[in-house]
């Protein structure tokens, strides 16, 4: 016996996403192996498409407006295990394994390396490499 949300019928997978006014679904890269939170991104639907057809996450970029590969500068990639959406099929989830060990700009493993402790906001993770090593630039 099998649920209504059961959906074994062959189709274009991407008409299930609830992508927003804009043409974007938010998307959380959680690492597979431990289970951090290494992320938060858009995806339009052909940054969706890419990242099911290659196996690495592809966002897009609302402030540079264009498509992009994650690591294409700093081949930190992002190899993609599996794809989930939550039940309002309007959350895309990527379980990834985060090639070299950073998955932030600033160079940290997470970009969720701050911790709100009474008050104020504290840094918790370090830099593992500065930026300016990693993409070459001080910025």
């Amino acid at each position: 016996m099998s649920s209504a949300d059961d959906r074994t019928v062959p189709g274009d997978w991407l008409d299930e996403v609830a992508f927003d006014a804009s043409g974007l679904v938010p998307a959380i890269a959680q690492d597979a192996a431990d289970g951090r939170v290494l992320m938060f991104a858009w995806m339009n639907r052909e940054a969706l498409a890419l990242t099911g057809q290659t196996g690495l996450a592809h966002y897009w970029s609302r402030s540079r407006g264009k498509l992009w590969r994650k690591g294409e500068e700093s081949g930190h990639l992002q190899k993609v295990a599996e794809i989930r959406f939550d039940c309002d099929e309007d959350v895309i989830l990527l379980m990834i394994e985060q090639v070299g060990g950073i998955a932030c700009h600033t160079g940290r493993a997470s970009c969720f390396y701050r911790r709100l402790e009474g008050e104020r906001w504290v840094t918790v993770d370090p830099v593992l490499r500065a930026p300016g090593d990693i993409y070459g630039r001080t910025d």
